[in-house]
């Protein structure tokens, strides 16, 4: 990072900083100013700085033999404190200290009934016969059964839950109703499509008339059945009324 300094001197500076930790560069600190003066090596002696006087002024007549007193010359203002630039760093990672969003809350059926509850109930009841590792409680199966009443009323059949829920788990499961929380959770299917939506897929499509080639010209054109173009066929038409009138006349 780069900053541009003021000194109190006038001089205008620039300070580089080098950080092992870029999340250090969130916080910018302005960094302490340097000293008006550099110390000096020892053995040194500063040099003197030489003030002009002010030049006197003439007397003034009548008063023989009384100095003019001098104001003191006008003192100018400090150089106005040069802020560091905003950090430019932004983080792809936020950091171990950030806040984390809080959980989705289980999910459940838009109409809960007792049927769903029981259903669902077994279900988690019957699934450490399947997976050993899913030996559930009593709390947990009760905290446990409106995600999978969810899941019953959306279509799901039990074995696709069933895979969905206990497939791959980890080495060490530690809180096998915490793993089964976030999966019918984070897994749900969505809902079946309703009346409407089906009868807009059964609506026809738009059909859209292919091109052809003209026989007669090779334009292209819209036309189910391939042949001539709209100018081809009419000139052929007034060629062909022609000949006939011709014929008539004969």
């Amino acid at each position: 990072q780069r900053v541009r300094d003021r000194l109190p001197s006038g001089r205008v500076i620039t300070r580089t900083v080098f950080c092992n930790q870029p999340t250090a560069l969130l916080r910018p600190r302005r960094p302490a100013a340097a000293p008006p003066h550099a110390q000096a090596p020892a053995g040194a002696q500063a040099a003197p700085v030489r003030v002009p006087a002010p030049a006197a002024r003439p007397e003034q007549p009548g008063t023989p033999g009384r100095p003019e007193t001098l104001a003191a010359p006008p003192v100018p203002p400090p150089p106005p404190a040069v802020s560091p630039p905003a950090s430019l760093f932004v983080p792809l990672v936020p950091a171990p200290t950030a806040p984390k969003p809080p959980p989705r809350p289980l999910p459940h059926p838009s109409e809960p009934t007792p049927e769903l509850d029981r259903a669902a109930t077994a279900f988690l009841s019957d699934l450490c016969r399947h997976a050993p590792q899913f030996t559930l409680s009593e709390t947990d199966v009760r905290r446990l059964a409106p995600g999978v009443a969810a899941w019953l009323e959306r279509g799901a059949r039990p074995d696709t839950i069933r895979h969905a829920l206990t497939d791959d788990p980890p080495n060490l499961l530690k809180h096998p109703a915490k793993l089964l929380k976030y999966r019918l959770t984070e897994l749900l299917p969505p809902p079946p499509p309703g009346i409407r939506d089906l009868a807009a897929l059964a609506r026809p499509r738009i059909t859209v008339t292919p091109f052809q080639t003209c026989d007669a010209c090779e334009r292209a054109f819209r036309t189910p059945t391939p042949g001539h173009c709209r100018d081809c066929r009419e000139h052929r038409e007034h060629r062909e009324h022609r000949s006939e009138a011709t014929r008539t006349a004969a």
